[in-house]
């Protein structure tokens, strides 16, 4: 080999040492004294299989970068390769520039394996602790989209992805593959996927692992890349043909870009990108056998090779003669990389474990934010003015759009138009993924409004973006935002950890826009209706999520503006796109959102109230409203209280929630001890959840989704889950204790109703014309 093969060689050789003892040295790191069983570790957790390769790649990409100066991060994308990663930044001095007490040094390199999957220590996996990470590998399948997301307009960075072939099998890498197409090489990225194929999940073999070589050729090349193979298990002559892969592949990503940003490229044209098939063995250069079966190349590599290390003689033997085929004393000095080692590793921010775009916050500019007054709707009075609320956003995402052209992108299936947000564009169109032709409408090959029919891309692709120091919204259909659930609890919990480690810099919340929500989805049946990702979402705590529920159109215009100004959250806004009635002044949203509950004043009676009536929601809210009419139409004398509940996790009170409402507020507004009808947009269960221990929570009564659902008419859906004007009316006499004749005339007057309103939708299919032209009278009584 070369000089220059013979450092990624020693490299190599040194990751894979601390690799394999991380997993089980718990003492003597550098084998200064034979092993004993004091030595290991009581516990042995990790994955030995696919670290290795991980190491393979990175000390090639390490080559690449110094001989060409690349911007590059890295994405582990097999899962539990965290021994690889904490392996690669400790040789390159990332790790202990952030954590000292576990950097160079016999006592540093003795913490550092230490603290490998053991109490108070570091994941097995490449966890937000990590340098240089931004995707965490412990869950399968988001490495290719997010390593996308971070490509988007971040012209100069490469992003070295590498795959595994069990990670390989799962749905949302399956359609990652796609992301090659939503690729601007004028002003993107350049995304290096790698698939690693060693074969083996933990327990069998792998798909692709088995398919032939020309079967993996022809897939790739029909997604559009120009595929690469490196495969063998001989040392230097692997590391031959990898280094002219790397090399082939960088010359033609050179070459795309240029083309592009020249104008010589065709535009018509999808260039091919290039992408490495690298075979190589399962646990490669660890045991070969093992109690007298392979090992090697086979599944019984994947997690710990030699199990039994401190109670069989035979298993630390042999656990001994596998360290030391690397060489260590060769290759650490004292527990310091020899010179040889740390000659192949970049300098300074240019090392993957130190690049800035896998700590994005360190980026992160603030959005310019258009002033809220262009889309902002005027309301003489509550309930006088009919609008559509994401119409109203749409208009200011536009100019936010257009005032920040490389730091914002929008996300979300093929909803953009039907959501009512389409305003948008007017200055930025859908990302054209090949041909335009003659008849479509609003693409380009620039387009930042990026519209794919996978749920698990649009929340991939924003989380890459967002970690690399970015903005971004994502709409969705609320009953299958579900499909990326599972991400939406990984990014969550990143967001958890990396806000208590004071090096990682605060990025830009996730923010979610759920639209076409479960009682505006009548016509698309029980499919489509389900509010149970508010669930999920307040299960991970206010410190990190935040649920808001603006009734109108003004408050959502302030509930935005707020989220795009938060950092290191998640914001789930839930907002219809129909034309409905406006409640507050541009001035008055702005109080109520700071607020995040308040009494409206205008609805209510003075004095204490005799009920009190609480909506969350936009459909819930005209109910709420549409009960009090018909209330204090009929029964003048029963005093009502409207609390309006924007921020939903400020029911939940402190310490539990440190920004939720104190006790003293929230009986306030809520009484001690008067009943509380409550009409609430999801599971009833979620509000009981949140107000347990609030002194009135007995007399709290939630109607919500009841899980009953068909395809019927708007209002039909409320009177099949009892949140319509009528059950809200009822509940309310029944939780007051009125008996009188009064109550009684109200009483069979609501179910008069409802069963008008049965016998009409039944016959004709549509609402009854005095709910579909109901308004808010100006002074009820």
């Amino acid at each position: 080999m070369s000089d220059e093969l013979d450092r990624v060689d020693a490299w190599w050789r040194a990751a894979n040492y601390l690799s394999a003892a991380q997993i089980y040295l718990l003492d003597n790191p550098l084998l200064v004294e034979p092993l004993r069983p004091e030595h290991i570790k009581p516990r042995l957790l990790g994955h030995w299989g696919t670290s290795p390769g991980l190491n393979f790649v990175y000390a090639h990409l390490n080559r690449v970068i110094r001989s060409r100066d690349l911007d590059m991060i890295f994405i582990a994308g097999p899962g539990h390769g965290g021994p690889a990663v904490l392996a690669n930044t400790w040789l390159e001095g990332s790790y202990g520039e952030i954590y000292p007490d576990a950097g160079f040094g016999e006592k540093g390199l003795r913490r550092f394996v230490r603290q490998f999957s053991f109490p108070g220590g570091v994941p097995s996996h490449a966890a937000p602790e990590t340098p240089g990470s931004i995707h965490e590998g412990g869950e399968l399948g988001y490495s290719l989209m997010h390593a996308h997301g971070a490509a988007f307009d971040n012209p100069d960075l490469h992003v070295a992805c590498v795959i595994g072939d069990g990670e390989a099998e799962t749905g949302p890498l399956a359609a990652s593959w796609t992301s090659i197409r939503f690729v601007d090489a004028a002003r993107d990225g350049a995304v290096l996927p790698i698939l690693h194929l060693n074969g083996y999940r933990i327990a069998g073999p792998t798909v692709m692992g088995r398919m032939p070589d020309d079967a993996l050729e022809a897939l790739f090349r029909g997604h559009g890349y120009a595929p690469i193979l490196v495969s063998g298990d001989d040392p230097a002559r692997m590391h031959r043909e990898m280094a002219a892969a790397l090399d082939a592949a960088f010359d033609e990503i050179a070459a795309i870009q240029r083309a592009a940003r020249t104008g010589e490229a065709d535009p018509a044209a999808t260039p091919r990108w290039p992408l490495i098939l690298l075979r190589s063995p399962k646990g490669w250069t660890g045991p070969k056998e093992v109690d007298g079966a392979p090992v090697e190349g086979t599944h019984r590599a994947h997690q710990v090779p030699l199990p039994g290390v401190r109670e069989n003689e035979d298993h630390l033997r042999q656990l001994e003669a596998w360290l030391r085929s690397y060489r260590p004393e060769e290759l650490f000095a004292d527990g310091v990389p020899n010179a040889e080692v740390r000659a192949l590793s970049p300098e300074g921010t240019r090392r993957m474990g130190a690049n800035p775009a896998a700590n994005g916050g360190k980026l992160l500019r603030p959005l310019d934010l258009p002033e809220l007054s262009m889309a902002e709707i005027e309301v003489p009075t509550p309930g006088a003015v009919q609008a559509s609320a994401n119409r109203a956003l749409g208009l200011w995402l536009r100019e936010l759009m257009r005032d920040n052209p490389d730091n914002f992108r929008l996300f979300g299936p093929d909803e953009t138009e039907s959501n009512k947000l389409d305003a948008v564009f007017e200055v930025s169109a859908r990302k054209a993924t090949g041909m335009i032709r003659e008849g479509d409408v609003d693409l380009a090959a620039d387009g930042r409004v990026m519209e794919v029919l996978s749920e698990h891309l649009c929340q991939g692709w924003l989380e890459g973006y967002l970690l690399t120091g970015r903005h971004g919204l994502f709409n969705s259909y609320e009953a299958f935002i579900h499909i990326a659930g599972s991400m939406f609890n990984q990014h969550a919990k990143w967001l958890r950890v990396s806000r208590d480690l004071e090096w990682r810099a605060p990025v830009a919340a996730l923010n979610y826009l759920l639209t076409s929500h479960v009682w505006r989805q009548d016509h698309n049946g029980f499919s489509h209706q389900d509010p149970g990702f508010l669930d999920h979402v307040a299960s991970k705590g206010a410190e990190v999520a935040r649920i808001w529920l603006p009734p109108d159109a003004n408050t959502l215009l302030q509930v935005a503006r707020d989220c795009f100004k938060s950092r290191d959250r998640v914001n789930v806004i839930v907002s219809g796109k129909h034309e409905e009635s406006q409640w507050l002044s541009p001035e008055a949203a702005k109080a109520h959102c700071a607020a995040g509950v308040g009494a409206w004043d205008w609805a209510s009676d003075t004095g204490e109230p005799d009920v009190v009536m609480v909506c969350a929601g936009d459909v819930p809210t005209q109910e709420t409203l549409a009960a009090v009419a018909l209330l204090r139409a009929q029964l003048p004398d029963l005093g009502l209280r409207v609390v309006n509940v924007v921020n939903l996790m400020a029911l939940q009170p402190p310490p539990g929630n440190p920004q939720g409402l104190e006790d003293e507020r929230f009986d306030a507004l809520f009484t001690t001890d008067r009943p509380v009808v409550f009409a609430f947009h999801g599971y009833p269960g979620l509000v009981h959840e949140l107000t347990y221990k609030r002194r009135n929570h007995a007399n709290i009564h939630v109607h919500g989704y009841r899980e009953s659902g068909t395809t019927t008419t708007p209002f039909d859906m409320l009177v099949r889950n009892e949140l319509d004007r009528f059950h809200l009316a009822l509940a309310a006499l029944r939780w007051s204790g009125r008996k009188d004749e009064a109550a009684r005339r109200l009483e069979r007057y609501c179910h008069d109703r409802l069963a008008a309103h049965e016998a009409h939708v039944r016959k004709t299919g549509i609402d009854l014309t005095e709910i579909t032209s109901w308004r808010w009278p100006d002074r009820p009584n």
